[in-house]
């Protein structure tokens, strides 16, 4: 029995030879507990206050930085404070902005043809309207630039088309020589010929004004350039139902007139368009050279 009890205890601590040796458990401070990992480790909590009456705690029951006590690491290290819930660009509190264009104002600025621009000025009455392209066209251009003249641009030029048809003296003579049967639709296609040419080229004065990087709108560029077309060349006409297209006085005041209606649509563009002067001259150049060869010179 004995031999056995002996060879039985020299098996067991054989046995207990060939088991690993297994790690010692994790340090555990004053309060008894494990350190958390290194990822879960929380920065140590505040000691309370001199006087606070609360019960200190040793140093060295206090966890490290890493898990072992505070004397394996520096006493004098200053851990990070912890980040503030509610700042800026945390989950749940992203800060918000803005783009502001123009930080001087709220879009005060003007520009022609822009929907949610205010207009310039009240509509001016029909009468006021002719008025104030002869007498104060540069005020009057202002004013008009965001409303249509569709209706004094159409039956100013439609009128003006009947009678331009007396102001040269081949058509003249033949209309005065036809029957009225004939006369009449002779007439009335020459009216809405000047309109539909008056619409075409007010166009195309609108598109190169676009070109030269205009804003302004369409409908009143070619309202206001027809009535200055039939406007400028009424004291021409005038002269030119008595005296006849060919007429030295006639010939003059076609070339006054000419360059009357070169300022005005230069003035016209450069207010419809917020051009500069030569850029709304160069707009306006086809429609004074198609006037100037048509209209002055009697070529038709």
């Amino acid at each position: 029995m004995a031999g056995f009890r002996i060879g039985r205890g020299r098996d067991n601590r054989t046995s207990q030879q060939q088991q690993p040796q297994q790690a010692p458990p994790p340090y555990r401070g004053g309060g008894g507990h494990a350190a958390p990992p290194y990822a879960q480790q929380q920065p140590p909590p505040q000691w309370p206050q001199a006087g606070g009456g609360g019960h200190q705690q040793p140093r060295g029951a206090q966890g490290g930085p890493y898990g072992e006590p505070e004397y394996f690491g520096d006493p004098y290290q200053q851990h990070p404070a912890a980040p503030d819930p509610y700042a800026a660009n945390n989950p749940g509190h992203t800060q918000a902005f803005s783009i502001d264009e123009d930080p001087y104002g709220n879009g005060a600025t003007y520009r022609a043809g822009a929907a949610n621009a205010a207009p310039s000025g009240p509509r001016l009455h029909w009468k006021q309207l002719l008025s104030g392209i002869v007498l104060r066209p540069g005020p009057t251009f202002w004013q008009m630039r965001d409303y249509p003249v569709w209706g004094p641009a159409l039956i100013v030029t439609f009128l003006y088309g009947l009678l331009a048809l007396f102001g040269f003296d081949k058509a003249r003579e033949e209309t005065i020589n036809a029957t009225i049967s004939t006369a009449i639709p002779y007439v009335l296609t020459t009216a809405v010929a000047f309109v539909i040419g008056g619409l075409i080229l007010g166009a195309v004065t609108h598109t190169l004004a676009r070109q030269l990087g205009g804003d302004g709108a369409w409908q009143p560029t070619v309202g206001l350039s027809m009535l200055i077309m039939s406007i400028t060349d009424a004291p021409r006409l005038v002269f030119a139902l008595f005296l006849g297209g060919e007429n030295s006085l006639v010939q003059g005041l076609g070339w006054a007139t000419w360059l009357a209606a070169g300022a005005l649509f230069t003035s016209m563009v450069s207010k419809s368009h917020d051009l500069p002067w030569p850029k709304a001259l160069g707009a306006s150049a086809i429609q004074l050279i198609a006037l100037l060869s048509i209209i002055k010179l009697g070529t038709i």
